[in-house]
């Protein structure tokens, strides 16, 4: 039996060669970019030291994650990246679900392809250029912000970079319009793909546009939305380094909000040179991302399932 299994897979390669080798290249990438560098994985477990190694380090086992979790700021960067990442997912997934559907309903291809590239463009733009178009808009002696909105408002000028109250609402907007564009890419096509008999049909029974919206748009592209949420609650626990880090100008009293697990991990590398505790900590978010999304896609395979029985 187990030889006809052997034999079957092997004829599989045989009449597939020319797929197999097209995906070479791909999965010689992925073994040495993804899995080769986890041997490094061991430095999370050792006080290294490079004279004598990766090897020959002292073992100090989770000594790495205990300084970690005891820093007095442990709370602050668990807090930060978790509540930004949550607010991350929702905004950005409903305003590309709504940028995507608006789009859909634009006739003229000249005109929503354009808006396609405007809305994609922030997507393609270097975080250092965006933290230098923050910086434009808000800095202190020649921003837009002081010098031309608030004038006209009639408020004063604000230190933005001494602030903290404004920057997780700058911070989550910035985010918003860099990357709900891509997001809405895929969101389109997948509405695109969607058989117009539907719309015809609600049509025909007097369903208007808010209707259809709700009954076809929205359950048709349920997988892909579930798909693209999967993948952001695989990395809640990652931060966008760029975007907490060039954005604020790495400016010392707005740490309080703009400080996450990732900018400390680098902060505590640059400053300490510590690399069993950068270690550490990213083994730390792989496993909880790992983790988020086995049991975010047991629920969402349980929640399907009982509503398929309906």
């Amino acid at each position: 039996m187990l030889r006809k299994k052997r034999f079957a897979v092997f004829r599989k390669i045989v009449k597939y060669r020319a797929l197999f080798l097209m995906t070479l290249p791909a999965v010689l990438y992925l073994l040495i970019n993804n899995y080769l560098p986890m041997f490094g994985v061991i430095i999370a477990f050792k006080d290294i030291n490079f004279t004598k190694g990766i090897l020959g380090s002292d073992w100090i086992g989770l000594k790495n994650f205990e300084y970690l979790f005891k820093t007095k700021d442990a709370f602050i960067i668990t807090r930060n990246t978790l509540l930004y990442n949550l607010t991350f997912i929702v905004l950005n997934t409903s305003l590309a679900i709504a940028l995507a559907i608006f789009l859909n309903d634009i006739k003229n291809r000249f005109i929503s392809r354009t808006y396609q590239s405007l809305i994609l463009l922030p997507h393609l733009i270097s975080i250092i250029i965006v933290g230098y178009l923050v910086l434009a808009l808000l800095d202190v002696k020649s921003g837009f912000m002081n010098k031309t909105l608030l004038p006209l408002l009639g408020m004063g000028e604000v230190s933005w970079y001494m602030e903290t109250g404004p920057w997780p609402y700058i911070l989550t907007i910035v985010n918003m319009w860099k990357g709900a564009g891509y997001a809405c890419v895929i969101y389109l096509a997948a509405i695109i793909g969607i058989d117009q008999e539907y719309y015809e049909a609600a049509t025909l029974d007097g369903a208007n546009r808010w209707q259809q919206i709700r009954h076809i748009t929205l359950p048709m592209i349920v997988p892909v939305i579930t798909i693209l949420t999967l993948l952001m609650i695989g990395r809640i626990f990652y931060s966008d380094f760029g975007l907490f880090y060039q954005v604020p100008l790495n400016s010392g009293p707005l740490m309080p909000v703009t400080n996450t697990i990732d900018t400390y991990v680098y902060r505590a590398l640059i400053n300490l040179g510590d690399y069993g505790m950068s270690s550490a900590a990213g083994l730390y978010q792989a496993l909880v991302g790992f983790i988020l999304v086995i049991l975010s896609n047991s629920i969402v395979r349980k929640v399907n399932k009982d509503n398929a029985l309906f």
